[in-house]
């Protein structure tokens, strides 16, 4: 059988209303001294422990934080040299296997492929945009709108998601919008055009 639902679940909720609980246990409640005492002691001990486990929540949040900066110097650090060996006159591919910084995403051939392009409509003409660039520059993304003769260059979006915030052409009517994008790889579009994505986008 679960418990009474007038105890609250949430610590907090739970420590603020066993203070007002016990600030109104008397006597003449029927209550011993001593069972009010031991209400007191079991609320301290609640209150101290609960103390704990906050404690060691923002210790924990701080130490993963330490531990994040630490990896990103590391990262930044080990970026560095495998630029500086990949800069080499003599690297080769064997040497960069060998040492594990040849890192899958190197491998796309974005002359025979074209970036997977879908979408989600936030409505009032918002829509966000998902792709994923693998080692590209960004994806170059067009938009054509409904009755448009041509695509438009939206953007050039270097990090997904991407969101055209434009609003609609017409307040409170649906529009019905065509996406698509292709890889940017400097400064240069190359590969193929993405499958058309259809949004419509409502008021």
């Amino acid at each position: 059988m679960s418990k009474s639902t007038f105890i609250p679940h949430a610590d907090h909720d739970f420590l603020v209303w066993t203070e007002h609980l016990i600030a109104n246990l008397t006597p003449d409640l029927g209550l011993s001294a001593s069972e009010l005492a031991l209400l007191q002691a079991a609320s301290d001990d609640f209150r101290i422990k609960t103390a704990h486990v906050n404690d060691a929540a923002a210790l924990a949040k701080q130490a993963t934080a330490e531990k994040n900066a630490s990896r990103d110097n590391f990262e930044a650090q080990i970026r560095a040299v495998v630029r500086q060996i990949k800069a080499r006159p003599d690297y080769t591919e064997g040497l960069g296997a060998k040492l594990s910084i040849i890192g899958p995403e190197n491998t796309r051939n974005f002359v025979a492929n074209h970036p997977d392009l879908s979408g989600i409509d936030q409505t009032g003409g918002q829509v966000t945009l998902i792709f994923t660039k693998f080692n590209s520059d960004g994806v170059n993304i067009y938009c054509q709108r409904e009755n448009d003769a041509d695509w438009t260059l939206l953007a050039r979006a270097t990090v997904s998601p991407f969101l055209d915030n434009r609003p609609l052409l017409q307040v409170g009517k649906p529009e019905l919008r065509r996406y698509t994008a292709v890889y940017m790889v400097k400064d240069q579009e190359i590969g193929q055009y993405s499958d058309d994505l259809v949004i419509n986008c409502a008021p």
